[in-house]
């Protein structure tokens, strides 16, 4: 009776969907290639108790409308070209943000593969990040 089921054209493509539904809402946490997920809370303290360093890998027009205070914008697309910038970084915790998360899972693959050891994704993005009411600064960044 089982087998009936499976083998209907019909049931065929539903099972397909599901499959294909659920390999797609698991990609994301398959595919961060490095670091931890911190919320908001969590990257409060590595800021203040372990200096943490904020890689903001949004687009610099993204960046200007807000950010965290102190962020370094290098957009996910130039990661690995600019990745001297913050190489002095490499043993001290990096917080990687993007708008809600996604591409700065990305980038702490990226990361990892340059030998970041403590890297973090804020989970949520700056949306997480202002949703909690923590501050964001506007403005271009300096680098």
């Amino acid at each position: 009776m089982p087998m009936d089921f499976i083998t209907q054209t019909s049931n065929l493509l539903l099972i397909a969907l599901v499959v294909i539904s659920g390999g797609a809402l698991l990609s994301p946490l398959l595919s961060r290639g490095g670091g931890s997920s911190v919320n908001p809370g969590q990257a409060t303290l590595l800021i203040n108790r372990e200096d943490a360093v904020i890689v903001d890998v949004r687009e610099p027009d993204e960046f200007a409308r807000g950010h965290l205070p102190e962020a370094k914008n290098i957009p996910l697309a130039r990661i690995g070209e600019r990745v001297g910038e913050i190489e002095r970084y490499k043993d001290k915790p990096v917080i990687v943000c993007c708008a809600s998360g996604m591409r700065s899972g990305k980038a702490c693959g990226e990361l990892a593969k340059h030998g970041f050891a403590k890297l973090h994704s804020l989970a949520g993005g700056i949306d997480a990040w202002s949703g909690a009411g923590y501050p964001l600064k506007k403005g271009k960044a300096g680098k």
